[in-house]
């Protein structure tokens, strides 16, 4: 049976205890799928950019060059690991401890926004007031890129999916029946693009906000 939802304090403990697992956890799906994929959620952006649940900074070698980025997370102990990998890159960033609801950014500040795995970690309830400010941070061209995991199609692999969810949950809080394109058109966004990127179980969506 999965755990009840977290709130964002149970979340910032738990981040704070997994930073110490995270990348060693992480490390076989980041050599062979995830670092694959990163590279897309990236491309052709520039400007002042915001990575939102930037967790270890797993993004941050994909960073465009000749763009400043907010690298923000919940947990000051995975900023940390984030900060050493900005300093490892030469990236032009700087890490924001934050809640991802209350975001210390101007109105329309950002060119885009890029998130990956964060909404399968953020409860339902959370979703809109996240979204609502990613939005208001947001140009009005501005961009949202998110990579997250989702329930297969496939019977054999939901099965599995579902077998490991209460491990995959009480690790990292996330699961795999988020609802967060719903959520997304709720906020005022359009959905503008949506392609799997590894079998029908990690999908990436792209949406613009809308005025």
């Amino acid at each position: 049976m999965l755990m009840g939802d977290k709130t964002m304090t149970d979340l910032k403990r738990l981040y704070q205890r997994a930073s110490r697992y995270y990348d060693i956890l992480d490390w076989p799906f980041e050599f062979f799928r995830y670092r694959l994929v990163r590279p897309k959620l990236w491309r052709n952006l520039h400007g002042t950019l915001l990575d939102l649940g930037a967790g270890t900074g797993r993004n941050v070698a994909c960073y465009p060059d000749k763009s400043f980025v907010y690298t923000v997370d919940l947990s000051p102990a995975m900023l940390k690991k984030a900060q050493e990998r900005i300093r490892e890159n030469g990236r032009d960033a700087k890490c924001v401890e934050a809640d991802a609801s209350r975001l210390p950014l101007p109105d329309r500040s950002v060119d885009a926004c890029v998130s990956t795995f964060l909404f399968c970690v953020l409860p339902d309830d959370r979703q809109p007031a996240v979204l609502r400010e990613v939005r208001r941070v947001l140009k009005p061209e501005g961009r949202l890129r998110l990579l997250e995991y989702v329930y297969s199609k496939n019977p054999w692999r939901r099965f599995w999916m579902r077998m490991l969810s209460p491990l995959v949950e009480f690790l990292y809080g996330a699961r795999f029946d988020r609802q967060t394109k719903n959520h997304l058109v709720a906020s005022g966004f359009r959905i503008d693009r949506e392609e799997f990127v590894a079998k029908d179980v990690l999908l990436f969506i792209e949406a613009s906000p809308l005025y």
